[in-house]
C-alpha cells in the first residue's frame, strides 16, 4: 500500500462521514477512526500475524492524534518479513448485539475480568442484556486483558469495541 492509496483512503473517510473503516490488504491490516473531537483521522496498522505500528510522527506523539491532512509521516517503518515469533498481537473483543452491558453477573459480585486478567477462550468476559435477556459474551482468544472500553451499565451497539486482549 503507497502513499496515494493511503490519501485515497483518507479521503473516503472523509468525504462519508465515517467514523470508523478497516481493511486488510496484502498481510496489512489498517484501521482509521475519526476522533469525535474534530477532524483528526487516527490510523491503526498492524500485520495480520505478528504485530508492527507504524509510529506516530513527534509533535502527533503527544496528543497520540494523525495530522489532519492525513499525511503519513517520512520514514514509516516497514513491517519486518522476518519478526520475532514471540511478538504478541492484540486482539479487540465487539459486542455482537445491541444492549446494556455488565461487568459481573449482579450489582455485588465482582467483575468476570479486569484489566491485566488472563482470560482463555471461551471465559466469559461480560454479560449484555438485550430484551430483557442477559447474554453472556465469551472471549475468543487466550491472553492478558488490557483495556476495557466500556463503562458498567453503559448502553453498547453492535460491534462496539469491549475488551482489548493481548494474544498469546
Amino acid at each position: 500500500m503507497d502513499l496515494d492509496q493511503l490519501k485515497q483512503i483518507l479521503r473516503l473517510v472523509q468525504d462519508h462521514g465515517l467514523s470508523e473503516l478497516e481493511i486488510e490488504h496484502e498481510g496489512l491490516r489498517l484501521r482509521v477512526r475519526r476522533d469525535g473531537a474534530g477532524p483528526g483521522v487516527t490510523p491503526s496498522a498492524a500485520l495480520a500475524g505478528p504485530s508492527a505500528l507504524y509510529p506516530l510522527p513527534p509533535e502527533a506523539a503527544a496528543s497520540g492524534v494523525w495530522p489532519a491532512s492525513g499525511v503519513l509521516p517520512t520514514g514509516v517503518a516497514t513491517p519486518a518479513s522476518d519478526a520475532a515469533d514471540t511478538e504478541l498481537e492484540l486482539a479487540v473483543v465487539k459486542s455482537p448485539i445491541v444492549g446494556t452491558f455488565y461487568r459481573s453477573p449482579e450489582p455485588t459480585a465482582p467483575a468476570f475480568v479486569e484489566v491485566g486478567s488472563t482470560v482463555k477462550k471461551g471465559q466469559v468476559l461480560c454479560i449484555i442484556e438485550a430484551m430483557k435477556l442477559l447474554n453472556e459474551i465469551d472471549s475468543g482468544y487466550d491472553g492478558e486483558v488490557v483495556n476495557v472500553y466500556v463503562e458498567n451499565g453503559q448502553p453498547v451497539q453492535y460491534g462496539e469495541r469491549l475488551f482489548a486482549i493481548r494474544t498469546k
